[in-house]
């Protein structure tokens, strides 16, 4: 993780240090029920990759959750300054709201 997210993050307190990539699996189109791509060459990438049997829904993670935000890509904060880290931060954080407000009504 690029040091700059990891203080991003911690500055809004959330402790990243046990946060791990990984490579999506075969399985995963079994075992989530949504899979969130943050631009669209991932997308792209993931229904490609996805069995024609799956269920699960694969989406594009701002449009999908924070459509006022008016991008379509989650912006790749590396090649600038702190401010895209924040910039980026913020969107997700903003997705995310929505993402559990539409989790917790479903569940009832």
């Amino acid at each position: 993780m690029d040091a700059r997210a990891a203080e991003t993050a911690a500055q809004h307190g959330y402790d990243l240090s046990h946060h791990h990539a990984r490579a999506m699996q075969a399985s995963d189109f079994k075992e989530f029920d949504r899979i969130l791509a943050m631009d669209r060459s991932h997308l792209e990438a993931l229904r490609e990759m996805a069995p024609k049997t799956t269920t699960a829904a694969i989406e594009l993670f701002l449009p999908t959750y924070a459509p006022e935000c008016g991008l379509s890509d989650v912006p790749d904060p590396y090649y600038g300054g702190a401010e895209g880290f924040e910039n980026v931060l913020s969107l997700i954080e903003d997705g995310c709201r929505s993402l559990l407000g539409e989790l917790t009504a479903a569940k009832g």
